[in-house]
């Protein structure tokens, strides 16, 4: 039983390490947003039989829309950081766009999120009120961060 154990620790270490070099220090950010993915992908598979609407086509369209989400948000970090890193190297001020790719996670995981919740909604699971109205002010805050806080971040390493 100890090997067991002792091989369990080393794969669990494994994917540790293999997470923290992919996505760094944030790693399990993206690891619930790809639990939030699947579970979406679940509850609204549910909800479709529950309808008597179930349909491979449907769900395979679901699956590739959350890859497609995947390659937003990697897009999104691989601007953040290469404009980061070229304004570093020709004297731009680009400081802030590494933001960009968080403010695509952030909005995103809510949007999964309030799917999520809205499906459950549909299946009849008693949701809170003030969850549901949390989730819609947390979507409204982040947005009007990426609208005012990016633009004063870059206003402001341009006055030094």
């Amino acid at each position: 039983m100890s090997r067991l154990m002792e091989q369990a620790n080393i794969i669990g270490g494994a994917c540790m390490m293999v997470l923290v070099g992919v996505f760094g220090q944030y790693w399990f950010l993206f690891l619930g947003f790809l639990a939030l993915n699947i579970v979406d992908w679940l509850s609204g598979w549910q909800v479709a039989v529950m309808n008597h609407k179930s349909s491979s086509r449907v769900g395979a369209k679901g699956i590739l829309k959350k890859v497609w989400y995947w390659v937003i948000i990697g897009i999104a970090f691989f601007i953040g950081f290469s404009f980061e890193e070229m304004g570093a190297r020709l004297g731009v001020p680009l400081g802030f766009m590494p933001l960009v790719g968080w403010f695509v996670l952030a909005n995103y995981l809510v949007n999964e999120i309030r799917s999520i919740t809205e499906n459950l909604v549909l299946m009849g699971v008693d949701v809170p009120e003030f969850f549901i109205r949390g989730l819609d002010v947390s979507a409204r805050l982040i947005e009007r961060a990426a609208d005012s806080e990016i633009p004063k971040e870059a206003e402001k390493n341009e006055s030094h």
